[in-house]
């Protein structure tokens, strides 16, 4: 029930707050000659973090010459890989979710239903764990190079002392964050449901009842086996005439039976 309710929730938060990201910095660089300082330079950024097609022009403070530059970095594969696994575990938390409410026979024919949700559920928990981790990798690195200091150090303008280059707005990575910390949680989440899931295979019940059902099958072979018959009784071997009975060579009756005392007789 906590996977109906919070995997599509979880999967919307992920790909949400990763996916629909924009955010920039601001920057300072004021020249010795004012007339050629620019005090308010905009880099603006945004998801998939293709940063080196990020271009943004700054003063040289040589006259009206700018350079133009462009931040260094490309994070685009680890953020739509996470964004990618967080879209499908939503879709197919919702796939699951109508299955569960209005088709639980045919999910349960078979056993292939639960057999199959169990393989999706485990593929699933693996790739939120690698997609989450290379994701968060990302946002570090992402931070580095959006960091106005490390910004600053690109620009000609900043190496000459004479210039003051200075951060005015660093960009906001809150919701990158939150991004990082509900890729983790849906893998928890999916990580946990394996075994529930496994449960719901029959595997789990028929590994519990395959030792009793063994010790009923032995115990049944022998209460039906002569160890159990009263193999002493009248109808035991050795209560019945058979050959016992008959007269040996010496004329001694040698039957412990009922017909032992007749045949004394007839031979006296």
């Amino acid at each position: 029930m906590c996977m109906v309710i919070f995997a599509p929730l979880f999967a919307i938060f992920a790909f949400a707050t990763c996916g629909g990201y924009s955010g920039g910095l601001r920057l300072s660089v004021d020249c010795a000659n004012k007339s050629e300082s620019d005090l308010n330079i905009d880099i603006a950024f945004a998801y998939p973090f293709r940063l080196h097609q990020v271009n943004f022009d700054a003063p040289t403070c040589e006259g009206k010459r700018r350079e133009k530059l462009s931040l260094i970095g490309d994070f685009s594969s680890s953020a739509e890989f996470f964004v990618t696994i967080a879209v499908f575990a939503f879709l197919y938390s919702l796939a699951a979710t109508v299955v569960y409410i209005f088709f639980q026979n045919k999910y349960r024919e078979n056993n292939r239903g639960p057999l199959i949700d169990f393989i999706v559920t485990v593929v699933f928990s693996f790739l939120w764990l690698v997609g989450s981790s290379a994701w968060a990798k990302g946002l570090s690195d992402v931070k580095i190079a959006t960091d106005p200091d490390e910004v600053l150090l690109l620009m000609s303008a900043c190496k000459q002392q004479s210039n003051k280059c200075l951060p005015v707005r660093s960009p906001v990575m809150s919701s990158l964050n939150t991004s990082v910390v509900f890729g983790f949680l849906n893998f928890i989440l999916w990580a946990g449901n394996i075994w529930f899931v496994f449960k719901e295979t029959g595997w789990h019940s028929s590994g519990q009842r395959h030792p009793p059902d063994t010790m009923e099958k032995q115990s049944s072979s022998y209460n039906q086996g002569g160890y159990n018959q009263d193999s002493y009784g009248p109808a035991g071997g050795y209560n019945q005439p058979g050959s016992y009975g008959q007269v040996g060579d010496y004329g001694q009756p040698q039957s412990y039976g009922q017909s032992g005392p007749t045949s004394f007789a007839n031979q006296i």
